[in-house]
């Protein structure tokens, strides 16, 4: 597979350097205007860094568009007499409908719009997979990219706002929420790497237990809360805290910024 990356900024190296780890790539563009922070890359013999994004195009079939929102519509315009029926048009940018690639493009190319988040780099992004009537035909080689970079699901285009703002933004809110049990484990005595440790590595073990478990939340729950003890205590004065609710409320306000962005 030859795959070009218009517009290598961090989602869209790490999106990258997932295709490389998971040896689904022959040959891998990746471009910017400025290629020094993409010396990592020189690395790999199967990659090709340029500024030149018509020279990307020219050499790759899959094309996974991951500039900025503002610079997509200049960029399709000067690309469309190089983009050709056979070539798979993947955008990762926030807000850009399939019809507004259309209008550029045309409605015979394959589009498909995705959202992966940028622990593609690790193998373990979540991605949500749209497309046009034509790109349907194409769907199964997004998937091949986004499987090799975690796990992806095909969803109809106006659910692709909600699953940025789980998958993508969710990304920093899990952060935030690892950040804090953090601090907490500091303040109880231990040192900041130690406590950095205990967080990282119970956050990623609740996660592993739900998805192999295939269980609810709550019934994990049940299972580490005795009654009278100290974790129904903490979750009880969490909530009190408005634990749930924030995190509801943050999610919506995200959403309300995403749908303004469309706009």
């Amino acid at each position: 597979m030859k795959v070009a990356i218009i517009g290598a900024g961090s989602l869209g190296q790490s999106i990258g350097k997932g295709l490389l780890k998971s040896k689904t790539v022959e040959t891998l563009y990746l471009t910017k205007r400025n290629l020094e922070s993409l010396n990592d890359f020189n690395a790999y013999t199967e990659v090709v860094l340029t500024s030149d994004n018509e020279k990307a195009v020219k050499n790759a079939g899959v094309l996974i568009f991951a500039v900025q929102p503002r610079h997509f519509d200049g960029i399709l315009k000067n690309l469309k007499p190089l983009i050709k029926e056979n070539h798979v048009i993947i955008s990762v940018i926030t807000g850009f409908s399939i019809d507004k690639i259309e209008a550029i493009v045309g409605n015979d190319k394959n589009i498909i719009r995705s959202m992966p988040n940028t622990a593609a780099s690790v193998g373990q992004s979540m991605t949500c997979i749209s497309s046009n009537t034509k790109g349907k035909e194409k769907v199964t080689i997004a998937k091949t990219i986004f499987n090799s970079l975690g796990t992806s699901l095909e969803i109809p285009e106006e659910q692709l706002q909600a699953a940025t703002v789980i998958c993508a933004s969710g990304i920093a809110f899990w952060m935030r929420l690892i950040r804090a049990t953090t601090q907490g484990a500091i303040q109880l005595g231990f040192e900041p790497d130690e406590a950095h440790e205990l967080a990282m590595q119970t956050c990623f073990g609740a996660a592993t237990l739900l998805k192999e478990s295939g269980k609810h939340p709550e019934a994990e729950i049940d299972r580490v809360t005795t009654p009278g003890g100290c974790t129904i205590e903490g979750l009880n004065e969490m909530e009190h805290q408005g634990l749930s609710s924030s995190l509801i409320k943050g999610i919506n306000a995200s959403f309300e910024k995403i749908n303004q962005i469309k706009k």
